[in-house]
């Protein structure tokens, strides 16, 4: 079973989300807050991130630096999930192991499962 590791302070919607994947036979564990999410890794490397960007403490940007700075890691696909997807380019994300950009407005979750789906395969 593919495990999947959802970064975001929103607990609603990561657990609305974790619902919806794990109806996709997809081992689910939400992190509250990067530092949280780190501790996670490293017990359980995922074999994807859902990761919003602006959270509490160290933000989604300094969670992806950390992970390129780790070769193993590195290799784990990224889909950001956040509201203020115009500040992001995907060209500046993929360097960070960004697949995809999810819009926090207008995505639904099934759009999130369907992004999930993508970089797993």
């Amino acid at each position: 079973m593919k495990h999947v590791l959802i970064i975001d302070d929103d607990r609603w919607l990561a657990e609305l989300l974790a619902k919806q994947l794990r109806g996709i036979n997809v081992d689910v564990q939400i992190a509250a807050h990067a530092l949280e999410a780190m501790a996670a890794i490293d017990e359980r490397p995922p074999a994807a991130i859902i990761l919003d960007i602006f959270m509490p403490g160290p933000n989604g940007f300094v969670l992806l630096q950390e992970l390129q700075s780790h070769s193993d890691l590195a290799q784990i696909p990224v889909i950001i999930c956040t509201a203020s997807t115009g500040e992001l380019r995907m060209e500046d994300a993929a360097a960070y192991g960004v697949r995809q950009i999810l819009d926090k407005s207008t995505m639904t979750p099934q759009s999130a499962v369907a992004a999930v789906r993508k970089v797993l395969v």
